[in-house]
């Protein structure tokens, strides 16, 4: 092994960057930055916690760790569906709390380039979506990639510092 450990760092940063995670919720095709991804398991059981909001499902216990769990269908606020063997658990770190979010089916690991993201459109006079950092275009079609530091907000957080 030859350089430094910021050289490395910065070699496995740059293998990185520009790749997506892509996975399917709904209808929609979405992605994370894989330098987010934790990793990538099954579902399994997961254990109800009372008074979390609806799309926190509860948490699993992976390893030791619990890991709170959001069903990522009800935080879009798409009708729920029953869990098959494609859905999967993408791990997440979340402002330094490991998220475990529900998603449809996890399909590739993509590599899009800057030159092929657009911003978000605004809509309704200033709007926009927090959860959408930027629109990936790939081939034909559009990858939404999520800003995972928007999926939860400060006060959401809180209660889920206190179930870990």
């Amino acid at each position: 092994m030859t350089g430094t450990m910021d050289e490395i760092l910065d070699d496995l940063e740059d293998t990185q960057k520009g790749r997506y995670l892509i996975f399917t919720v709904g209808e929609e095709d979405y992605g994370i930055a894989i330098g987010q991804v934790t990793e990538i398991i099954g579902i399994q059981e997961i254990t109800a916690v009372p008074e979390l909001p609806n799309y926190m499902i509860g948490i699993i216990n992976l390893r030791g760790k619990i890991i709170p769990v959001m069903d990522m269908r009800r935080r879009f606020k798409l009708e729920p569906r029953e869990y098959t063997n494609r859905t999967c658990i993408i791990v997440v770190n979340i402002r330094e709390i490991a998220i475990g979010l529900i998603v449809d089916q996890v399909l590739e690991v993509l590599r899009i380039d800057d030159a092929d993201l657009a911003p978000p459109p605004e809509v309704k006079s200033g709007f926009h979506n927090r959860y959408v950092q930027a629109i990936g275009k790939a081939g034909d079609g559009v990858k939404l990639l999520l800003n995972c530091d928007q999926l939860l907000a400060d006060n959401e957080l809180t209660p889920l510092e206190q179930a870990t």
